[in-house]
């Protein structure tokens, strides 16, 4: 799953220019219950603005609240310049890029705005891989690393028939082994086909239903 494929275009977006004044910018976030978005010019991605952004630089600037939020704008008080993606990068890389925004900006060539991600964009993706929404029976097990373990576990899944919800793999620190975790759904062989698994050399960890 690409960025391009969950972000939200730029017309749906929420975003201020440098010159918007501060009282508009914490009146818009406030009533869109957002912590920050996008500062753009002609298309051109800037950079962010924040609450916390804007309550640092009032805390700081010795003025009244009135007159700070009334005087102040965007470009006073904006940051975070290079916090964007590209809509070619993989989802899961988001994730190490929000640094306390709820929002991050999606760009193209020459830092054209294109549009945003957000957190909770990224989470429902997340959600979706590792299947949670949908009703079924978890099973986690290491395997040592070999080549063809994955190919040896669709084989036990074929033969017992399982319907796979979400498969994932996990790197075991400082061990030659992998850690997997299999959602199947529910069916009344899962004590069989466990059994299939440590007898075809997966040790299993844990098997829950949900």
């Amino acid at each position: 799953m690409f960025v391009k494929g969950i972000m939200k275009d730029a017309h749906e977006c929420w975003t201020a220019s440098v010159d918007t004044p501060l009282k508009e910018v914490i009146d818009r976030l406030n009533q869109n219950d957002i912590q920050g978005m996008p500062v753009v010019v002609e298309g051109t991605f800037k950079g962010m603005v924040s609450k916390e952004l804007i309550y640092k630089n009032f805390f700081e600037s010795g003025m009244t609240k009135d007159s700070f939020l009334a005087e102040r704008k965007v470009g006073d008080v904006m940051a975070y310049e290079d916090l964007y993606i590209t809509e070619s990068d993989v989802f899961e890389q988001t994730l190490t890029t929000f640094k306390g925004f709820s929002v991050v900006a999606v760009i193209g060539d020459h830092r054209k705005f294109l549009g945003i991600v957000t957190r909770y964009d990224v989470l429902e993706q997340f959600e979706s891989a590792f299947g949670m929404k949908k009703k079924g029976v978890r099973i986690a097990f290491t395997s040592e690393e070999s080549e063809g373990r994955i190919a040896r576990l669709a084989e036990i899944v074929k033969q017992y028939h399982e319907n796979i919800i979400s498969l994932a793999t996990f790197d075991e620190t400082a061990k030659l082994t992998r850690r997997i975790v299999l959602k199947i759904e529910k069916k009344d062989n899962i004590e069989k086909f466990a059994k299939k698994l440590e007898r075809s050399g997966f040790r299993i960890l844990d098997i829950k239903e949900d």
